[in-house]
């Protein structure tokens, strides 16, 4: 397959890349070809003689750069989701040539003259609301990436750049292959003792797979491991706990704690040649908190609350198990105490709750059903179509006008070869400018079900589901005309937002009565099942908000270090750090350590983990607006389509909120929530 064929547009419905073109593909050969037809098109935006206007500079810049675009795609979602020796040796080439080139670009003096001089005289321009800001973003984009710089800073700001490339995309590696690696090889069925029948015939074939003998259970991307809350045999929960905890430590080849000590320390440095005092200060600058010092107060906020909850629910564990609860107790005597609370309630024993959480139902008649009453839309599953690989998905979307909308694609099953967690990306971003279509991507990491059987979630999985396609659906409504501000382009402690806002559907009640059936039967939840879902009350959050504020805090230490500090002990760098907060919560470990924490080493969060709690408190601010306001309704889905869904970036994400709810976030919704009132 030559290098102009992968590089050209895609010939099929709503421009789907045609995945069997780049099978083949020499992906150097082609960003190298991507590279230099973009650098011509920037020349000539650079170079024109012509005054410098918006059309002929700033949407010149937008409707550039489309054939590098098109490769990259597809080649950092195959990265993510099947990677294999061939692209990481691509990727260890072209990461950094990528760094370099977008450095090269936003280093160009001549272009960032042109793109300063519209911006001078944008007062006098006659420009829509969209154009100003995209002017104004474009002019801030340069600036931030040091087109104000001297010469000797632009040197170091690259050799920097392209350095970090390098760093995080080792660490992508090498947090893959650890986890792969620390899959735990169980000798007999009796140390899976408690798991259901299909996640220990899936261990055995994982085994087969791996050609061991007995059980393989594989591990997921957090610490805190879903099947930790089931093993009975507490010497097993051990082994599958400090596997996961002790990932990329042990002084192997794909031991990451001098890695990431450098890639901090790189940040930092970076930050300073921009007058801030560390990487945390520059990134948030840029952000809907404004500070560091404001995401740092919301999280010294919430902490001594949640700790203190947290050391209530270890004492009464303890009182369960008859003995200390340590880190990989805790998740199995809570579901304990889960399951005697409801029994108290007159809960009767029966089938347990994921034998009503059908993977195909939650898709179908959940997230589906929920986007169809807010947003009018309509999926149909589209099997003609081949994707990057045979488990995914693709459904044709159709908006309430009858029109093509764009195309969704779940890919929604662990496989070696595909990095650990989930999350949503789109292989073509919504645009009027360009007249092209969204075609978006949600990746989990589920167990696959043995052959012949559905694949059945946790209540967290199906909470994963939701809060991945509130991604989508910004992406899938997105109605802006430039690319710049299509679909989730905005801002990191803003994107979360309508993901954690959409994981309300999945306890909205005609919702859940919707796909929570049984896989077999068709029965709905017995009462004191879906009382549980739809009344889970506070048991636990002070579990999961510490662990989840352990993990953000992890993140804002390694980047509020100034530039030349030197972190020699990443164990006791953190482990200070979760006590200075007053997170050191025995029993409760954060939910990622540096070492393997891809949000922020690797997968653009850095400095940024903290976005989850601060876009929590729109979330539960908006959810309370719809639960008093009539629930999923199409006036209420189409206000908040109109205000947040459509806009994307082309508008301040404050005052998008604002917009819909007519007013700034209440926090007090979510300190109910989580019990921290």
């Amino acid at each position: 397959m030559t290098v102009d064929a992968v590089l050209a547009p895609s010939t099929l419905p709503f421009a789907l890349p045609d995945f069997g073109t780049f099978a083949e593909v020499d992906f150097v050969a082609a960003f190298a070809e991507a590279f230099a037809r973009n650098r011509r098109e920037i020349a000539a935006i650079a170079e024109n003689p012509d005054p410098a206007t918006f059309e002929n500079t700033v949407e010149a810049l937008e409707r550039a750069g489309r054939d590098l675009g098109r490769v990259a795609a597809v080649f950092f979602s195959l990265t993510s989701t099947d990677r294999t020796d061939a692209l990481e040796e691509a990727q260890a080439t072209i990461s950094p040539q990528l760094s370099a080139h977008s450095d090269a670009i936003l280093m160009d003096s001549a272009l960032f003259g042109r793109v300063d001089d519209v911006h001078t005289r944008r007062e006098s321009l006659d420009l829509t609301e969209e154009q100003r800001r995209l002017l104004e973003r474009y002019h801030l984009r340069f600036t931030r990436a040091g087109a104000g710089l001297d010469d000797a800073a632009q040197e170091r700001l690259r050799a920097i750049n392209t350095e970090l490339a390098e760093l995080t995309t080792e660490f992508s590696r090498r947090a893959l292959a650890e986890t792969n690696a620390s899959a735990v090889h169980f000798a007999s069925e009796a140390q899976l003792d408690g798991l259901e029948p299909d996640a220990v015939a899936a261990a055995r074939a994982a085994a087969e797979a791996a050609g061991k003998d007995g059980y393989l259970l594989a591990l997921g991307y957090p610490l805190n491991q879903p099947n930790l809350a089931r093993l009975t045999d507490r010497e097993s929960r051990r082994r599958l706990f400090e596997a996961s905890s002790g990932r990329n430590t042990r002084g192997d080849a794909n031991d990451t704690r001098e890695l990431i000590a450098r890639v901090a320390g790189l940040r930092a440095e970076r930050a300073g040649l921009f007058g801030y005092p560390h990487h945390a200060a520059f990134q948030i600058a840029d952000q809907t908190a404004g500070t560091a010092e404001a995401a740092q107060q919301m999280l010294r906020d919430l902490a001594a609350p949640a700790a203190r909850n947290a050391a209530a629910e270890r004492a009464e564990l303890e009182e369960i198990a008859g003995h200390p609860i340590e880190a990989w107790d805790w998740p199995y005597y809570a579901r304990i105490a889960e399951r005697r609370a409801q029994a108290s309630e007159g809960a009767e024993d029966g089938p347990p709750l994921s034998e009503f959480l059908a993977l195909d139902s939650v898709i179908e008649n959940g997230v589906f059903e929920a986007a169809r009453r807010m947003y009018g839309l309509d999926f149909t599953e589209r099997t003609d179509l081949a994707l990057h690989n045979p488990a995914a998905r693709a459904w044709q979307v159709t908006g309430p006008d009858g029109a093509p909308l764009g195309l969704f694609v779940g890919d929604y099953f662990a496989r070696p070869s595909k990095r650990g967690g989930a999350w949503m990306t789109s292989f073509v971003d919504q645009s009027h400018l360009l007249g092209e279509q969204p075609v978006v991507i949600n990746v989990c990491n589920f167990v696959a079900p043995p052959a012949g059987r559905p694949a059945l979630l946790t209540r967290d999985e199906v909470t994963t589901v939701f809060h991945e396609f509130g991604h989508a659906l910004h992406g899938l409504l997105s109605d802006v005309r430039y690319p710049y501000f299509s679909g989730t382009s905005v801002p990191r402690d803003f994107v979360e937002f309508p993901s954690q806002f959409n994981e309300m559907f999945a306890a909205w009640p005609t919702i859940l009565d919707g796909y929570a059936r049984h896989h077999e039967t068709g029965e709905p939840l017995p009462q004191h099942l879906r009382e549980s879902v739809l009344e889970p009350g506070t048991r636990g959050e002070g579990f999961s908000t510490v662990e989840y504020l352990g993990a953000a805090v992890i993140d804002l230490a390694w980047h509020t270090i100034t530039p030349g500090t030197v972190v020699d002990d990443v164990e006791a760098f953190e482990a200070g750090a979760l006590a200075d907060a007053g997170l050191d919560v025995h029993g409760v470990p954060p939910r990622y350590r540096g070492p393997f924490f891809n949000h922020v080493f690797a997968g653009g969060y850095s400095a940024g983990y903290y976005s989850y709690i601060w876009s929590e408190v729109l979330d539960a601010d908006a959810t309370a607006w719809f639960t008093e306001n009539g629930g999923p309704t199409r006036d209420n889905g189409e206000r908040l389509r109109a205000a947040v869904l459509s806009r994307g970036g082309s508008v301040d994400s404050s005052q998008a909120y604002r917009d819909f709810r007519g007013a700034d976030a209440d926090i007090a919704p979510l300190l109910a929530r989580r019990g921290l009132g």
